[in-house]
């Protein structure tokens, strides 16, 4: 398939810039990929639409707080994302700002609370950065803003809107640090809807994949067989996996949460659909065609066009029915994107 083949066009207004007044407030899409039937819903009716033997699994990744503003010397602005420290105290970061970085430049960041050394930039725009200060991950822990993508318009002067990013970009299950994007599709979720959720019969079964900074990438080769795919570490335990298991094996459902746990769950499953647990990193790409192994039904958001995302519900329920379902959902005034509404997929 060609990368053309998942576009469409999504009026600017139609993405959302701030996620609703409560996260089980957002609207559901309910899509049957068997005969496309579409069903509107509110978030919270999707504990109707799960069964006593089925397994909800969710992504418990944490998403560190690591985007930064701050200023060159010469006074400029700087908007950057760190992506990573290694042992030795060294740090990783993409960083845009109106003139272009020099090696050995000086970052004030964070209202002059870290002072950051640029060393040298690699193929791929990526920084190798360091810190004066000792304990720069503490200081970013304390101050940082959440790593919202570019589509969500955050100016310098947003303080009050960048506080409520670091709860409203987080899952409220979140535990494992080490994303610098969220699973959006579990944003959707408050303890009274797992709560009941559990309370029905349905299990919840944790699995965790961090995101890497390849989410905030665009696809730039028509020719789809090109694209390679950044790898993201994952892990799904022992435990997980006989959970899911003993709810497959007894004709329940995987209803995976977002596409980072379809993305773990496919990559550990094998060719009958059992699961391998471990860790590791992947870099699996789904696209149509691909025969899916052990999930049965996905809970996800409305992506961009032209994303890997798209494709990979493209996979799931076809590419015709959900390029469909989305132009329904843009007739029905749903929001898109990692602050939007949610689709389920059975």
């Amino acid at each position: 398939m060609k990368l053309s083949d998942f576009d469409y066009h999504l009026p600017p207004e139609m993405i959302a810039q701030r996620p609703a007044d409560r996260r089980d407030e957002s609207r559901l899409m309910v899509l049957d990929r068997d005969t496309g039937a579409i069903e509107h819903r509110k978030f919270p009716d999707l504990a109707d639409f799960l069964r006593p033997e089925d397994v909800l699994v969710i992504n418990d990744t944490r998403v560190n707080p690591w985007r930064v503003t701050g200023r060159r010397a010469t006074g400029g602005h700087i908007d950057g994302l760190l992506l990573g420290v290694d042992p030795s105290g060294t740090w990783r970061g993409i960083f845009k700002s109106h003139g272009r970085l020099a090696d050995g430049e000086t970052l004030s960041l964070l209202d002059a609370r870290l002072s950051a050394h640029l060393v040298a930039k690699d193929d791929a725009g990526i920084w190798t950065i360091r810190f004066d200060e000792p304990d720069a991950a503490a200081v970013l822990e304390a101050h940082g803003l959440a790593p919202v993508p570019p589509y969500i318009r955050r100016t310098e002067h947003d303080a009050p809107r960048d506080t409520a990013d670091r709860e409203r970009y987080q899952t409220v299950y979140a535990e494992r640090p080490g994303a610098v994007a969220a699973p959006t599709a579990g944003l959707h979720f408050t303890p009274k809807l797992l709560g009941e959720i559990e309370a029905k019969g349905t299990a919840i079964a944790r699995l965790t994949l961090h995101v890497g900074q390849g989410t905030f990438q665009s696809v730039k080769t028509e020719d789809l067989s090109a694209h390679r795919m950044h790898s993201e570490e994952y892990e799904l335990t022992a435990d997980a996996a006989a959970l899911i298991e003993s709810r497959r094996r007894s004709g329940g459902r995987i209803v995976a949460v977002g596409t980072t746990s379809v993305r773990t769950i496919e990559t550990c499953a094998r060719e009958d659909g059992s699961l391998a647990p471990g860790r590791g990193a992947t870099s699996i790409f789904i696209l149509p065609p691909y025969r899916f192994r052990a999930v049965d039904a996905l809970v996800t958001n409305f992506h961009l066009p032209k994303s890997t995302l798209l494709m990979l519900v493209s996979a799931f329920a076809g590419r015709e029915r959900i390029l469909a379902a989305y132009e329904e959902a843009k007739r029905q005034g749903y929001r898109f994107f990692s602050f939007g509404d949610a689709m389920l997929i059975v």
